[in-house]
């Protein structure tokens, strides 16, 4: 993994999204009345779960094009990022991978899976060889400018190419993992600060009460 990571400078600014930031981040109300899961959530999403996620295709590792349903197919831990990214990405990949182990070593089955917000440059080999070096199991993923945006659209995701007029450019973006289920779709988000234990716990009582 270490040829993955530049000896780059990057600052990841999430600031400034609005309305966007604001159902991800949990401003704004929530109700868990008839919430099953009301045990397991750490955070709030303004206008409910259901206001993140979605239908999106795109390309995996070997070039095919694949819809969520290919992909999501057990509890998925998505994160949305760059392989040309020299720290968060790979840390934040990395600490997912560790929680998707821990529950691993419970018996739960839970897939990683990247998704490219820099198609220009990771092709689907690329990602398949950033995917295969952070975990055996994880799902690399890009495609068009379209098709990106279209999924970074669906989880409310930012992202922001600075055109250094090389290809040894940046990307800011923001830094959530999204735990999304098969049957129930989009269900909890994590911060960056959480640890693999966090994670792990957390995702577990989801699946548990799933």
């Amino acid at each position: 993994m270490s040829n993955l990571i530049r000896n780059i400078a990057a600052f990841v600014v999430i600031g400034g999204l609005g309305a966007t930031a604001a159902a991800v981040y949990g401003v704004g109300p929530f109700s868990r009345g008839n919430d099953p899961f009301s045990a397991c959530r750490t955070s709030a999403v303004a206008g409910g779960t259901s206001a993140i996620g979605g239908p999106f295709t795109l390309v995996n590792g070997q070039g095919a094009q694949v819809t969520e349903k290919d992909v999501i197919t057990k509890p998925s831990l998505i994160y949305f990022g760059y392989t040309f990214c020299p720290d968060v990405c790979p840390l934040d990949t990395v600490r997912n991978a560790d929680a998707v182990d821990l529950l691993a070593d419970k018996g739960m089955d839970v897939t990683p899976v990247f998704i490219s917000i820099d198609p220009d440059r990771d092709t689907p080999e690329v990602v398949a060889d950033f995917a295969s070096a952070i975990h055996p199991n994880m799902i690399g993923l890009t495609g068009s400018a379209e098709q990106v945006k279209v999924a970074s659209t669906a989880y409310r995701t930012y992202y922001k190419k600075n055109d250094s007029g090389d290809d040894y450019y940046l990307v800011d973006h923001s830094t959530m993992s999204y735990l999304v289920l098969p049957e129930h779709g989009f269900v909890e988000f994590f911060r960056r600060d959480a640890s693999p234990e966090q994670v792990a716990k957390t995702t577990a009582c989801f699946i548990e009460k799933s």
